[in-house]
């Protein structure tokens, strides 16, 4: 009875460490870019849980990847960016490249679903995403069109709200076990896909949870699972 597919971008649809480690080794050659890439994905949940709990106002991601490169870059690195440098290496999460599958699995997929994006970021960020991949999204979540992060309710039951259909209508499609976790809790259909890659040659310890209602190894399986 799914009618709704929404998918996490950042890792899930999108390979963010090949992207974003090759931009920071570009503007800071003497650190690993690598490396760099997964201590700024750290400060990542950290910052959206400021927004979310009230420490902080509303702010777009890249203003809070902003903030956190220039500060890890500092405490953690002892470089001082200049302006320039962080503004590209903020644009990289614009240009990450798809998974090789990523695109023409949407494709299948949209011939019988509807398909979202549904992610943190914004949707200036995720229409130039889609436009360089090609991704076909029927219609691109970003955060900014609730003010919230996941995993806030307001984001899972808003898209159901968007698409007028009912929460166990649209089936979340991730490759993080907290974010399908999240939307289960509020009534979502979920289906894990295996990113083993996500973190680059760091090991990925995360497994679906039996919960799910499909667990594929890509976003071409999905849709074949599916029968698209």
């Amino acid at each position: 009875m799914v009618k709704v597919l929404a998918f996490d971008t950042f890792g899930t649809v999108t390979d963010w460490h090949s992207g974003v480690s090759s931009v920071l080794a570009a503007q800071f050659p003497s650190v690993d870019g690598s490396q760099l890439a997964r201590d700024w994905r750290r400060t990542y949940s950290p910052a959206l849980a400021e927004v979310e709990s009230g420490a902080r106002p509303w702010t777009l991601l890249d203003d809070l990847h902003r903030e956190a490169l220039d500060g890890l870059l500092k405490d953690s690195y002892g470089i001082v960016a200049t302006p320039t440098q962080l503004h590209t290496a903020v644009r990289a999460w614009h240009t990450i490249p798809g998974w090789p599958d990523s695109a023409e699995g949407i494709r299948r997929l949209k011939a019988e679903y509807v398909v979202c994006a549904l992610s943190n970021g914004n949707v200036a960020m995720l229409t130039e995403m889609a436009k360089l991949n090609e991704f076909a999204w029927d219609f691109i979540g970003g955060t900014d069109v609730w003010n919230h992060y996941k995993p806030a309710a307001e984001v899972y039951l808003g898209i159901a709200e968007l698409m007028q259909v009912p929460p166990h209508e649209v089936m979340m499609v991730a490759t993080h076990a907290t974010d399908l976790a999240a939307a289960r809790s509020f009534g979502l259909r979920t289906a894990y896909i295996e990113r083993p890659r996500e973190w680059g040659s760091e090991t990925k310890d995360e497994t679906p949870n039996p919960l799910d209602a499909f667990h594929a190894t890509g976003i071409d399986d999905l849709a074949d699972q599916l029968g698209c």
